[in-house]
């Protein structure tokens, strides 16, 4: 079992980059091009009344009037439109491809520290000749359809084509929503098997509560209020792919630790 309990550190050891706590500052990827967007709107409307203004239409050669510093202006919007817009498509490459790789890198070590647990109650059980095979294969289930259901995505691949298709970044953001609540669902219930598992071998484990469990969040409903709110609702979209993975990771920190505070004594 002390292999198998050291095998159970190293996947706590990887969390520190598997499982990262993305702030939300990252929001302005999509607020500073809104707040830039609105300003230009403002300067430009501005510039076009000045401009319309300076025409002396009482004069008969309507042609005689004289353009200011509009054109340079114009063209300055235009450079500062162009220059938003290529900050804004490289940050939110950036964001698309962390926020893919962290979904990945963690179900990745999810499934590591599952096996492992799996190894090291199996080793107490034959260290403490218990029969427990019933308790056993259910865990074991429960790897296996981690493994089948929970498929690695590329973080480039979807990064690339997110920026570069229209709508595919809402599918990102579908996929990313739907993937965690079912991987904590999942993952409820291999805590809760892991429990009554180790309860029978003697061992009190008690799975630690979520205070803020990743609730159902429909797409659909989601989709619809972008669409009614000009795409204004997408600020909150991104609040929420940002708060539930924090949450949820910072639930794992907890049950592991107290896992491992459980089964260290027991392994000596």
């Amino acid at each position: 079992m002390a292999v198998s309990l050291e095998n159970i550190r190293k996947d706590m050891w990887i969390r520190v980059k598997s499982d990262r706590q993305m702030s939300f500052s990252w929001i302005l990827v999509y607020l500073f091009p809104i707040c830039v967007s609105f300003i230009i709107a403002g300067y430009t409307i501005v510039s076009l009344l000045e401009f319309f203004s300076s025409i002396d239409f009482t004069n008969p050669q309507l042609y005689q009037y004289s353009y200011g510093p509009f054109p340079e202006e114009f063209a300055l919007v235009l450079l500062t439109v162009g220059l938003t817009g290529l900050v804004n498509f490289i940050v939110s490459t950036v964001f698309t491809y962390l926020l893919v790789n962290r979904r990945s890198t963690h179900f990745k070590r999810q499934k590591l520290l599952s096996e492992d647990i799996l190894a090291a109650v199996n080793s107490l059980a034959k260290t403490k000749n218990v029969e427990a095979k019933a308790n056993l294969l259910t865990l074991e289930r429960s790897v296996r359809e981690t493994n089948s259901e929970e498929a690695e995505k590329s973080a480039i691949l979807w990064a690339i084509l997110s920026a570069l298709i229209p709508f595919v970044q809402l599918y990102v953001y579908y996929f990313l929503m739907k993937d965690f609540y079912i991987h904590e669902r999942r993952e409820d219930g291999f805590w809760e098997d892991l429990s009554r598992t180790l309860k029978k071998l003697d061992v009190n484990f008690s799975v630690p509560r979520r205070t803020e469990p990743i609730p159902y969040r429909s797409f659909v409903l989601y989709l619809i209020m972008t669409i009614v709110t000009v795409g204004l609702f997408v600020v909150y979209w991104f609040f929420v792919i940002l708060k539930d993975p924090n949450g949820h990771f910072k639930y794992h920190m907890e049950a592991e630790n107290h896992l491992l505070a459980i089964l260290e004594p027991v392994a000596v």
